[in-house]
């Protein structure tokens, strides 16, 4: 797997398979081949892809930081957005 962070937080942003196509530019980050998604907020100056990463099995955007070897660390006080008010 690898993921995309974001530099500034080391937050986990997304998170796909080992032969998803990211292309990082300095507008944007496009994903697939051929492209099927498109990240206009990340791009190769505020971003950083890190992979052969272990998806942790209740990874959910934004819940985790990522260290440049892998290592996912949950955040604290993260609320699930899908069961906020």
């Amino acid at each position: 797997m690898k993921t995309i962070i974001d530099n500034a937080t080391n937050t986990s942003k997304y998170i796909v398979a080992d032969d998803y196509v990211i292309e990082s530019s300095k507008s944007s980050i496009t994903m697939g081949d051929p492209v099927d998604f498109i990240i206009g907020d990340l791009d190769s100056t505020n971003s950083t892809v890190i992979e052969g990463v272990t998806e942790p099995d209740d990874w959910f955007g934004c819940k985790y930081t990522c260290a440049a070897d892998g290592t996912f660390t949950a955040i604290e006080g993260w609320v699930d957005p899908r069961e906020a008010e």
